[in-house]
């Protein structure tokens, strides 16, 4: 099982192009409303989440997945639950990802010390403790992270790799004229 946690103002691309990508592949994506199940994305997308993040238990999943946007962002910080399921997942070695804003999200709760990692231009200085790649996509160990909307096939393609391997990615990847 994989979440995707939308909090209002998410960056939409960045957690559908992902989520596709994740069922393309045959793994069970749900996506996480924070506060509601219908949430509306910065650019006035509105999803129909599958769960509230606070009321699901997040910590059974394998992966847990954060999309950027600053209101998307502001949101997960604002939610005790998804941030204890984050270090939850990551204490138990399972995967944690986020992309473009989200990862700052690790760093202030202290996951990225000597870890490598990428996150949108600009916000490098509060990766703190992040060991900073210009990379589309950062995998060190069960932490995967993605610079930007703009990288969102490549960062969602990384996610499915990391759960099902290199050949499904590639299947994947073709089919969709990624590569």
């Amino acid at each position: 099982m994989v979440y995707i946690i939308l909090g209002e103002g998410f960056e939409e691309a960045e957690a559908i192009i992902p989520c596709d990508l994740l069922r393309r592949a045959g793994v069970d994506v749900r996506f996480a409303g924070i506060g509601a199940d219908v949430i509306t994305g910065g650019h006035g997308i509105t999803v129909q989440a599958d769960c509230i993040a606070e009321i699901t238990d997040l910590t059974q999943a394998e992966m847990i997945v954060l999309p950027g946007g600053l209101g998307g962002v502001a949101s997960i910080l604002g939610c005790e639950a998804v941030l204890q399921a984050v270090k939850t997942l990551y204490s138990g070695g399972k995967y944690i990802a986020a992309i473009c804003a989200a990862p700052t999200i690790f760093a202030k709760l202290g996951l990225l010390d000597g870890k490598r990692a990428t996150c949108y231009p600009g916000m490098e200085a509060q990766m703190q403790g992040a060991v900073m790649c210009d990379h589309a996509v950062v995998r060190d160990e069960t932490i995967i992270t993605g610079k930007a909307a703009g990288t969102a096939f490549a960062f969602g393609l990384k996610l499915v790799e990391t759960l099902c391997g290199t050949q499904t990615a590639e299947k994947i990847a073709t089919g969709v004229v990624a590569r």
